[in-house]
């Protein structure tokens, strides 16, 4: 019987995928799944949930949850994380003081001044979750769906000796919508996909072998409904001639091109899905509500209706290559770049194709990045290699000098008004940040 182990369990739609493609394998049809949360009343409903799962597939798994991180991991073959650190009134800060000074950032999970003081305060929770890992089930596979997901796994992986992965799910679906953008079944189309997390890029798209980037540039080019359904991605496409992963909304805060003036924003980043100003506010406001009607909301997601098909997530494919039946599994992982992205930093953490087998997880060699993406990510990588020496030293001026070549932020302010900037998140943050003994 295998064990699998899901840290943050809480993450209520999450678990319930993961779980749901977990059981459709029948290497894991007598397994132990453990739900592990420190918020009981989310665990509940998270168990309410799985059992809901094991009923309607008549399963014979062993469902258990716990608040017991120690009692979670014994046993485990595998672990899956979602977990997020920081309450609503620290999150909003990331947003909300970079806008008081002009960053006008849409998300703020991956890099940037708010990735980075997320990264900072998740960090030393998932060193204890890998240290833990280390000591309870040294030969766990781990996979990873917490962001920031390229500097959190950075620091993990050159930290422990945990066989760990991180995974995130706009590699598959970005190929899914360009197959639906061209007309195309899935299952026709190949590609190689690579560069940092959430900015990889199509280095190859083919449809039954035959490159279908023309397909898409016709698509792009000539249907405005294609055009305007990711706006900034698609001027990306058209200018860099390579499609990026993550959305609009998210590829608008990594580079100076769409976000540094309000008459950029009105343009690429308010109609379609370019991250509308506004979307955060609409978050918060979601995210408030939701705490208002905590019980309402939990009680409408458990008790869903249930879909028993498999997902396109990589986690359960991965743990059935490497601790169930041991089918061959290849999938775009976020490993460090020991001779895998030639013109990218030795040891930065890249997202490159990897394949999953009863020996582990062994990343795939992709050569050089076309000169003009390497411009775009080498930057990234860098600064994000940048933040992880901060934190795992402590040292702020690090974490400032990280700042101070994030593309957006760079575009828009001068080198003191940064200094001043990142002086006034740590003083928001200072109570998550165990790891600096001062800001100055």
């Amino acid at each position: 019987m295998k064990k699998i182990t899901f840290i943050g369990a809480g993450s209520l739609v999450f678990t319930k995928n993961l779980v749901r493609d977990l059981l459709t394998f029948p290497a894991f049809e007598d397994c132990t799944i453990t739900l592990l949360d420190i918020d009981a009343e989310r665990l509940g409903y998270a168990k309410t949930a799985v059992d809901n799962i094991m009923a309607a597939g008549h399963y014979r798994a062993n469902v258990e949850a716990t608040t017991d991180r120690v009692e979670a991991l014994t046993g485990a073959d595998g672990v899956v994380c979602t977990i997020l650190v920081g309450d609503l009134d620290v999150w909003r800060t990331d947003i909300e003081i970079p806008k008081k000074y002009g960053v006008d950032i849409n998300i703020g999970d991956t890099r940037g001044p708010s990735g980075i003081f997320r990264f900072l305060r998740t960090v030393p929770v998932m060193m204890d979750i890998c240290r833990d890992i280390e000591r309870i089930c040294p030969d766990a596979v781990f996979l990873n769906y917490t962001n920031p997901m390229a500097m959190l796994c950075r620091t993990m992986q050159g930290e422990t000796n945990v066989t760990l992965t991180g995974l995130c799910h706009s590699v598959q679906g970005t190929a899914a919508m360009l197959a639906r953008w061209i007309g195309a079944p899935m299952e026709e189309i190949t590609y190689t996909c690579a560069g940092i997390n959430h900015t990889a890029f199509y280095l190859d798209y083919k449809w039954n072998g035959k490159d279908a980037y023309p397909l898409i540039r016709d698509a792009v080019t000539n249907r405005t409904e294609i055009y305007n359904e990711e706006q900034v991605r698609n001027e990306m496409f058209l200018h860099l001639d390579y499609f990026v992963t993550e959305s609009s909304g998210h590829n608008s805060e990594y580079n100076a091109w769409f976000r540094k003036r309000p008459d950029l924003i009105e343009k690429y980043c308010t109609h379609g899905t370019g991250g509308n100003p506004g979307e955060y506010g609409r978050m918060i406001k979601s995210r408030e509500s939701r705490k208002l009607n905590w019980t309402q909301q939990m009680e409408a997601w458990r008790d869903s209706p249930i879909d028993l098909r498999r997902g396109e997530e990589y986690a359960a494919y991965i743990f059935n290559a490497t601790i169930g039946d041991g089918t061959l599994f290849e999938f775009n992982g976020n490993v460090r770049n020991f001779g895998l992205i030639d013109n990218l930093p030795e040891g930065s953490c890249v997202e490159v194709p990897v394949i999953a087998s009863r020996k582990g997880l062994q990343p795939i060699h992709v050569g050089p990045l076309s000169d003009q993406l390497a411009l775009l990510v080498d930057p990234m990588a860098r600064c994000e290699e940048l933040a992880v020496e901060g934190g795992l030293t402590g040292d702020p001026r690090k974490i400032f000098h990280a700042v101070c070549y994030d593309p957006l932020t760079s575009a828009v302010l001068s080198l003191a008004e940064i200094k001043t900037m990142v002086d006034e998140m740590f003083e928001a943050n200072k109570d998550w940040l165990p790891q600096f003994k001062h800001f100055s």
